[in-house]
């Protein structure tokens, strides 16, 4: 058997129950606390070893199940490796035996551990608020535990907190009494066998709002004071998720209760907590009345994806960190299963296009990985939680369920949770799952897409006037080998449909009719799609045949063709001038995309060519939602005034001055700035504005009545075009920008008018953002940098980064600048090119 490495614990000793108790100090960021954990010793020893940081462990022992002998025990910190090892007086024979600490700590203001998050409440007055966040393995930073989360155990959670503060865990409240100090000892129901990362203990002046009964299940919001009229969206969209979960699932939701925590400071949208999920305030909070579909629809995303959790990684989770893709990707296409489900007029799944594109994008790259990495030390997982994992695992989840056809892969996903039910698995055991139901290869055609990066380009020839043949090759941005998938493809012509499995080798299908060939019908493969001879004019003739998805799909391939140097960008900007009639968001926000690339490869002539794309559909969608729209419509809506607003010469000058009435109406009158237009409108504002309107905005941003509104206006400061608002707007980073908020503002900005301005900012403070934010959010900055396509900047953004490593996060740093130089190769080939074609 090989040795265990130094960063796994010991299968020595394997907890099955932990009693813990802890008093946070919210005034002097501290916290103590002791724990009892029933444990089983497989071989006799003197010495335990279990995981702890930034803890001072003031006494550890072995005592007797029944309590009659007690072994003290010395403890020794290893800190490279975050774990502690207690050595016993003398030896203790195997069996059960209880695990006894007492220990303190410190609320740090790091977002991860037992931290501390801040408000100023109504009176002008900062109030803490004591809470956790303890994926992938920080629940060591709050109590010593063996945090592997194939160490499952029961948690039975004490807190003993002041008189007046509120106390969430993962179960109800069994007992809350007065004890000595002005303290109450608040005790929680045990939880079911979880993983460690998977607890959650929350302590500060919250208010909790009334239980909705959802299915026999309590759900609760938890918020700030104040703020609770903005829980009842979240609360139905939980309620929804609930019943929608236990019905797919066929389990019974796994605790006693749910609550829904919203917290001012959260370094991700959200963790999946059993029975105590906590978010960003925008991820949860929301005045449904006056939020934009988009906002509406990504508070439904999130509610969705943390209960889908507590089936798919809470009741069933992962052997080890290789296996995060299995919780994270199947949490997000049950999400947009719900979602869905729970408003069907929001087309959620026409929505997911452009988060597919995303993994497209980095999946592309030589610096890609595949789906499924092997994890040695535990900090390296923190590089899994990307959109290869959230989105790449989430689109060929779907490709699959597709193929097979959704009742029978939904009874393999049954199959495999009632197997594997309050356990840990790999990702085979979902394979077996899946065959064992539908009797089809599931294995066989994903280990392609789990285990290897890339994805495949599918091109079509036409081979006389009755057949194509299809075949493959590795879609590249640049370097990196060749490889084949088993790729599930579909075909539509205009006498029905064809299904076939592309290998290694070409196929050829019959087709029929002169109409569009259109390959990846229905736009569910993960794959592009190269079209030759007529086909390319077909499809592009038959665009209104078409449905969303295979519009945006037909689009995002010509355009990724031409950033790949596969194919001339003119040829994708005349397929791109037959979208003017769009109505799919995703489309347009695609056009978008492609428009801001534009505007930085040939800036003097990218406005007249997006103002005859987007003018007319301006006229048609107007500043106001129309009697009998399309639910979509006014996220379209929005999207087209901001590309009017940001790009378009002739058009421009009218849209700039509505923007700038109603965002100084708004100030009295808050429908004048309905929530579809609210971000086109700030941003408009902000790209034409000087420092008055940044002072405007700046009130707006800290004024903001819901955590929407505060976004909005905190984004539209990146659109500031003269260098010196943008110094200004960079420095807020140091000052009132909370921590949390600091890494998107600074992508934007990166992204916007003055990159070299912005990246400037970034190198003389790069000592002082590291010291400031969380180390998983530095990396994030890096991607305002993408787009690039100045070479003397992307030489100086590359040799920066060379010499001033991310301590968390390379390989995605690698992928950013593989793409940046992507896009100043691009700039380089179609700079002149484009500015002929676009001048025309």
């Amino acid at each position: 058997m090989p040795d265990q490495p130094a960063y796994r614990l010991p299968r020595s000793a394997i907890p099955s129950r932990y009693e813990l108790t802890l008093r946070p100090d919210l005034d002097a960021y501290t916290f103590s606390g002791s724990e009892r954990v029933h444990i089983e010793v497989a071989a006799a020893t003197r010495e335990i070893t279990l995981n702890a940081i930034e803890l001072e462990i003031t006494s550890a022992a072995l005592v007797s199940v029944d309590g009659v002998t007690r072994h003290e025990g010395k403890v020794t910190y290893d800190e490279n490796e975050q774990q502690v090892t207690v050595t016993l007086d003398s030896a203790i024979e195997p069996g059960a035996w209880l695990f006894d600490a007492s220990f303190t700590g410190v609320l740090n203001d790091k977002l991860h551990g037992f931290y501390r998050s801040t408000f100023v409440d109504e009176q002008g007055t900062e109030r803490v608020i004591a809470t956790t966040q303890f994926e992938s393995t920080d629940a060591r930073r709050a109590f010593p535990c063996w945090d592997e989360p194939d160490f499952k155990a029961a948690f039975a959670v004490t807190l003993e907190v002041k008189d007046g503060l509120t106390a969430l865990s993962n179960g109800h409240v069994v007992a809350d009494d007065p004890i000595d100090g002005g303290y109450r000892r608040v005790r929680f129901a045990e939880t079911m066998t979880m993983s460690t990362y998977l607890v959650a203990f929350v302590v500060g002046p919250l208010v909790v709002t009334e239980d909705v009964d959802a299915g026999g299940t309590p759900l609760r919001v938890a918020c700030v004071p104040g703020k609770e009229h903005l829980a009842p969206f979240a609360l139905e969209a939980g309620a929804h998720a609930l019943a929608f979960f236990t019905d797919f699932f066929g389990i019974a939701y796994p605790a006693g209760k749910l609550d829904l925590v919203a917290l001012p400071d959260f370094a991700f949208g959200a963790m999946e907590n059993l029975g105590c999920v906590t978010f960003r305030e925008t991820a949860l909070l929301v005045d449904q009345s006056d939020a934009s579909t988009t906002d509406l629809m990504r508070i439904a995303d999130v509610v969705a994806h943390e209960i889908a959790h507590m089936w798919f990684g809470d009741l069933v989770t992962m052997k080890w960190w290789n296996g995060i893709w299995l919780n994270e990707a199947f949490a997000t296409f049950m999400e947009l299963l719900c979602v869905d489900s729970f408003r069907p007029e929001w087309k959620r799944w026409d929505a997911f296009a452009t988060e597919r594109a995303a993994a497209l994008r980095i999946d592309g790259l030589e610096a890609t990985r595949p789906v499924e990495i092997a994890v040695a030390r535990p900090e390296e997982a923190d590089a899994m939680f990307d959109v290869l994992t959230y989105q790449k695992g989430s689109a060929v989840v779907r490709m699959l369920e597709q193929y097979l056809g959704a009742e029978a892969f939904r009874e393999g996903l049954r199959l495999y949770m009632q197997r594997h039910a309050y356990g840990n698995t790999e990702t085979t055991d979902l394979w077996d799952a899946i065959e064992e139901a539908s009797g089809e290869p599931a294995r066989s055609i994903m280990d392609s897409w789990i285990y290897q990066g890339g994805y495949p380009l599918v091109t079509a020839t036409p081979i006389g006037a009755d057949r194509v043949r299809l075949s493959q090759s590795r879609f590249r941005y640049g370097g990196g080998a060749n490889a084949t998938w088993q790729v599930p493809v579909r075909v539509r012509h205009t006498a029905g449909e064809e299904r076939v499995v592309l290998g290694d080798e070409p196929v050829e299908i019959a087709v029929s009719g002169a109409g569009p060939v259109v390959v990846n019908a229905g736009g569910w493969g993960f794959f592009r799609v190269r079209y030759e001879g007529d086909l390319r004019g077909r499809i592009a003739a038959g665009l209104a045949s078409l449905s969303a998805l295979e519009r945006y799909n037909l689009l995002s391939d010509a355009w990724a063709s031409a950033l790949a140097g596969a194919a001339p960008a003119t040829e994708a900007l005349e397929l791109m001038q037959a979208y003017g009639d769009e109505t799919d968001p995703a489309t347009w926000q695609l056009i978008l995309a492609i428009a801001k690339t534009l505007r930085r490869v040939a800036p003097d002539h990218a406005g007249e060519f997006v103002g005859r794309l987007a003018a007319p559909a301006a006229a048609r969608y107007g500043w106001e939602a129309q009697e009998g729209e399309d639910a979509t419509a006014g996220t379209s809506r929005g999207i087209v005034l901001e590309l009017l607003g940001g790009f378009s010469d002739d058009t421009r000058a009218s849209v700039v001055k509505e923007s700038r009435r109603r965002v100084e109406a708004a100030e009295s009158d808050p429908a004048a700035l309905p929530g579809d237009v609210r971000r086109a409108a700030l941003q408009t504002v902000a790209r034409h504005g000087d420092e008055a309107d940044l002072t405007r905005l700046l009130e707006g941003m800290r004024t903001a009545s819901t955590p929407q509104d505060e976004t909005q206006y905190r984004a539209a400061l990146a659109e500031f075009t003269h260098p010196a608002l943008v110094r200004r707007v960079c420095d807020l980073c140091l000052t009132e920008i909370r921590s949390q908020d600091v890494s998107p503002l600074l992508m934007l900005i990166l992204a916007g008018a003055h990159p070299a301005v912005a990246w400037e900012w970034v190198e003389a403070n790069w000592d002082t953002l590291l010291e400031r934010l969380p180390s998983n959010l530095v990396t994030r900055i890096v991607l305002g940098v993408v787009e690039t396509v100045d070479q003397a900047l992307a030489a100086r953004i590359r040799a920066f980064l060379e010499t001033h490593p991310i301590p968390v996060g390379g390989a995605t740093v690698r992928q950013y600048l593989e793409l940046m130089d992507t896009h100043v190769a691009f700039a380089t080939r179609e700079s002149a090119a484009l500015a002929s074609s676009l001048g025309s």
